[in-house]
């Protein structure tokens, strides 16, 4: 009774070692043993692994590709148009050994912060180096840009036993206390071209007015032509054919516009004249040639 008292004690506890003896390393992450706070082993591939109880620990890390956001910082690029910048970049564990050297027991808290702090101060190195403006960190060369930021950044991060696989600009913007100026330059450039365009638009259209005015003038001027000489035309046969007239009956011719004066000259209920009786006016309307005459005018009619 007394024998089965002692062993079951010592059997609990050896159980209790074998078990706190072994440890699992998963795929996703890599361990470190340590004894007194000194490595003794690294254990990178999963499975199975053992320590010794009570006076090694082990420590794990993650091994996967993690996730650093930046806080946004201010750069000012050759050009002097300061610009804020977002970045972020991927990394991971590359030397357990030397990040636990170089973090001690802070782990990824310090060497994010570490982290941090290489990556504005080379964010900031790169974009405001020379011949890099504003309009550079907005075109396509901003690829270009990260990668050199990526390789810098991967040569400082080296001895935490980082490894930086990526980094990017999330969002490039212009200070708070510059906005409102930028906007109200950008509102100005505007109002001057919407000027310049109206200035063109008037000019242009001054130039068709004028263009449709010396049109109409030309038009004008050339249908009046065509008229006088179509009048002129019409005037000199009228001419001609008055003065056949007239070469064939110059009695008759006489006695016709005699006619045609008296249609004008008596023309109207109102018509007052005073002439002569004796007057040549009244030749065909007293004579006795004129009556047969102005009789046989009245049969023609």
């Amino acid at each position: 009774m007394r024998k089965s008292t002692f062993i079951l004690p010592v059997i609990v506890v050896l159980v209790i070692a074998a078990l706190s003896s072994v440890f699992i390393v998963d795929e996703r992450e890599k361990a470190l043993v340590l004894q007194f706070g000194q490595i003794k082993s690294v254990k990178e591939d999963p499975g199975l692994a053992f320590k010794i109880p009570l006076i090694q620990e082990v420590v794990r890390y993650d091994d996967r590709i993690l996730s650093l956001d930046t806080q946004p910082t201010e750069v000012t690029p050759s050009d002097d148009r300061r610009l804020v910048v977002d970045a972020f970049a991927r990394y991971r564990i590359a030397d357990v050994v030397r990040f636990r050297q170089a973090v001690g027991t802070g782990g990824l808290v310090v060497a994010e912060d570490r982290l941090q702090d290489i990556l504005n101060a080379q964010v900031r190195a790169v974009l405001g180096s020379e011949g890099v403006t504003s309009n550079t960190i907005l075109s396509s060369d901003r690829s270009a840009l990260m990668a050199r930021i990526t390789a810098s950044t991967q040569v400082l991060a080296a001895p935490l036993g980082l490894e930086v696989v990526d980094v990017r600009l999330k969002q490039t913007a212009l200070p708070e206390q510059n906005l409102a100026a930028t906007f109200d330059r950008m509102r100005a450039e505007r109002e001057r071209e919407a000027t310049d365009e109206r200035a063109r638009g008037e000019e242009a259209a001054q130039r068709v007015r004028a263009q449709a005015d010396r049109t109409v003038v030309e038009l004008v001027s050339e249908a009046r032509k065509q008229a006088e000489i179509t009048r002129g035309e019409a005037d000199a046969q009228r001419n001609a054919v008055f003065a056949e007239a007239f070469g064939k009956d110059p009695e008759f011719f006489e006695f016709y516009r005699s006619l045609n004066a008296y249609v004008k000259a008596l023309k109207g209920s109102n018509s007052s004249m005073v002439i002569s009786p004796n007057s040549e006016f009244f030749n065909y309307l007293k004579s006795p040639s004129g009556a047969e005459a102005d009789a046989a005018a009245g049969v023609n009619r």
